[in-house]
Parts: C-alpha cells; sequence; structure tokens
C-alpha cells in the first residue's frame, strides 16, 4: 500500500525584515530570480520519491505524482500553513491558479503561536510520514534517499563558520543527534539547521507537540520546533543529519539579492524566448549576463545586469539596473539601480542613468522621482 507524504510548509509570520515588500504581500509570494520563493521552493521537491522526475518543475506540474515505471512509495500531499492577512488571501488563490494539481490542504494559525502551535493546527491532516520545510529556505539537495530511509528523522545542516547565529545539531560519536540547540554561546558545534526536517511518524510529532505545550517552553509566547524535537528525541527518536552545500535564505531583502544572484548564475535562460541580440540591437539594450527579463517587459536604451531580474509588463527607459529586482509592472525611467529592490507597479524616475546609482528598497505602487 502507498503511504502518503505530507510535505509541510508553514508560512505564517510577519516577515517584518523584508518590509516593505511584505506589506502587501506574503514573503512567499516574493519574487526572486523571476519566480516567487513559493515556486522555487516547491521546485525544490521535485526529487521527493512520488514527485514528477522532470528535471526542470514548472508551474502546472510541479508534485505530480509519476505515473510511469519509476518505483512510487509515497503519494504526495502539501500542507501550507497560513497568516491571518496576507497569507490567507493570497497564497490558496496563487496555488489554485498556476498548482491545481497539487492536492493542498490549507490552515490558518490566527495567531502567531510558534512553530510547533503551526504545527498543531494542521493535525487533523497531519498522517504518517512528513517533510518540513520553512518557507524561507532554498537549498539543492536530493531528497530520493527518503525510499529507503532507516532513521526515524533527519534534519538537514550545513557547516557554518560561525554557529552563534544559528540554532545547530549536536552528534554523537555515532552520528546521532543528541539535541537542537538554538543560538549556542560557543564555537564548538558548526553544523547549522537549515529549517527542513523529515520525521517518519507523524503521530509521534503531534504526542511531542502535545508535552510541549504541557511544559511550557516557549520564547516570547512561541514554542519553536526544535523544542518540540528534542522531546522526541529524549523519548529515543533516532535523527541524523543530512548536509547541504548549498543553503540560500531569502528572509531579508539583502539575503533576497544574494540569493537571486546566485540562482540567475545557475539558471540556463534561453534567450532567444525572451531577449535575443536582433531585440537588444533593436532597442539599444546591452545585456550583461546572467539576467533574468520576462519577455512582456518593454526595455529601451538601457543596461541590463548582471544579476537583474526584470519581471512582467515592467518598463524601463534610459535606465542602467544591476544586481537588482524589479517586481511585475515596474517602470524605471533615467536613473542607474544597483542591488536595489523594486515592488509590483513601483515607478523610479530620475535625472540621468550616468548619475551614481541608488539603492533603493521601495514596496508595491511607491513612486520615487528625483528632480
Amino acid at each position: 500500500m502507498t503511504q502518503t507524504l505530507k510535505i509541510v510548509i508553514p508560512t505564517a509570520g510577519w516577515a517584518t525584515r523584508m518590509r516593505p515588500q511584505t506589506w502587501s504581500k506574503p514573503k512567499p509570494l516574493v519574487n526572486v530570480a523571476g519566480r516567487t520563493v513559493l515556486d522555487h521552493l516547491l521546485e525544490m521537491f521535485h526529487s521527493v520519491p512520488g514527485i514528477s522526475p522532470a528535471g526542470k518543475m514548472s508551474r502546472k506540474n510541479a508534485g505530480m505524482i509519476s505515473t510511469g515505471s519509476r518505483q512510487r512509495p509515497y503519494a504526495v500531499e502539501y500542507i501550507l500553513i497560513l497568516g491571518p492577512g496576507l497569507g490567507e488571501a493570497q497564497i490558496p488563490p496563487f496555488m489554485q491558479e498556476h498548482y491545481p494539481e497539487l492536492k493542498t490542504h490549507f490552515v490558518l494559525q490566527p495567531v502567531m503561536r510558534g512553530q510547533s502551535d503551526a504545527l498543531w493546527l494542521a493535525r487533523k491532516d497531519l498522517t504518517g510520514p512528513v517533510l518540513i520545510c520553512f518557507s524561507d529556505t532554498l537549498m539543492e539537495t536530493d531528497f530520493s534517499f527518503l525510499a529507503g530511509e532507516k532513521a526515524d528523522g533527519v534534519a538537514w545542516v550545513k557547516p557554518v563558520p560561525d554557529p552563534r547565529r544559528f540554532g545547530v545539531a549536536e552528534v554523537d560519536g555515532q552520528g546521532w543527534v543528541r539535541r537542537l540547540v538554538e543560538k549556542p554561546q560557543t564555537m564548538d558545534n558548526n553544523l547549522a539547521v537549515v529549517g527542513c526536517y523529515y520525521l517518519k511518524q507523524s503521530d509521534e510529532l503531534l504526542s511531542a507537540i502535545e508535552e510541549h505545550f504541557r511544559r511550557g517552553t516557549s520564547l516570547r509566547g512561541e514554542y519553536f520546533l526544535t523544542d518540540t524535537l528534542n522531546i522526541m528525541i529524549e523519548r529515543g527518536l533516532k535523527m541524523r543529519t543530512q548536509t547541504v552545500e548549498v543553503w540560500l535564505d531569502t528572509g531579508t531583502i539583502d539575503a533576497t539579492l544574494e540569493t537571486n544572484r546566485y540562482l540567475l548564475s545557475r539558471l540556463q535562460v534561453d534567450m532567444s524566448t525572451r531577449w535575443n541580440v536582433e531585440t537588444c540591437q533593436r532597442a539599444n539594450v546591452k545585456l550583461v549576463l546572467p539576467v533574468f527579463i520576462h519577455p512582456s517587459a518593454r526595455i529601451s536604451n538601457s543596461v541590463i545586469g548582471p544579476y537583474a531580474s526584470i519581471g512582467a509588463d515592467c518598463k524601463i527607459t534610459g535606465a542602467r539596473v544591476e544586481d537588482s529586482i524589479l517586481e511585475a509592472g515596474g517602470t524605471v525611467e533615467a536613473v542607474a539601480l544597483k542591488s536595489s529592490f523594486i515592488g509590483r507597479q513601483a515607478m523610479v524616475k530620475g535625472r540621468s542613468a550616468d548619475d551614481p546609482p541608488l539603492k533603493l528598497n521601495i514596496g508595491d505602487n511607491s513612486s520615487v522621482i528625483l528632480k
């Protein structure tokens, strides 16, 4: 009998470090390298046993159950935990429009009481094996090993030079996780947990969350998943680590721009379907690769790139845009931008592209006009 793997993506939270972009949209719908963070996250799961083995997952087929001869140890369902307001209003219609094939459960967390509380609210749909991944965690990893995983749990980690900013996994001599520690005070252990966990039994997770609530172990009213996992380890959970080499972050504007640079450097863009050489020459546009330009963008007399991501229906005239993200409908005229994030339908008008580049972070439907 085929098991059902639940992929849980907690998206609740105020995303204050991404403002003003998140005043008008939830963080998973912020764009980076031409797609939303949620698009990139869903594509990250393409190697999960039971998901279509297509090398590049696209909207409309991401997460489809494979119908080929490949072994299918799992059926796959998604649980998206939403915050009130923007997340509740925008993420379900986004999923229904772009990923209608996915079997997706939506759970509302009306009060921000932490990750364990979010999972508890999803308990009706939480059965069998579970893969939990936070919505701002993007990494390069191969999930196919889960088909034969023997451990009770897996925590994805990345060695870091200074672990004191992160949560870390302490492991024993045999490689089993002894405990998870938030923001350790020493440099003794450098295995930062990246925000992705596999657990073989959801019922054991839910039982540990109940115990977590009874103990009342919280920080500023929030119940953190690491405390719940430590209870499971106390009870005998055998959890190992899985190392990743690439761990990307979209939790701040600067981190999102860094992720944009990395993804664009890896992106195989067929420029003939977007901005080919003839189009650039006709519009007097110089491209400095890598870049992403949506086919509907209108650009003239400008230099774009490197590391520029230009969204749908953007209009750029007489400008230089480097190391920046322009979301859909943005207008940029007679200005140089670098390390900037320009929201949807926002406008920036300057005096000249030859002026020193500006570093701007302006939200949706905003305008900056220099005279």
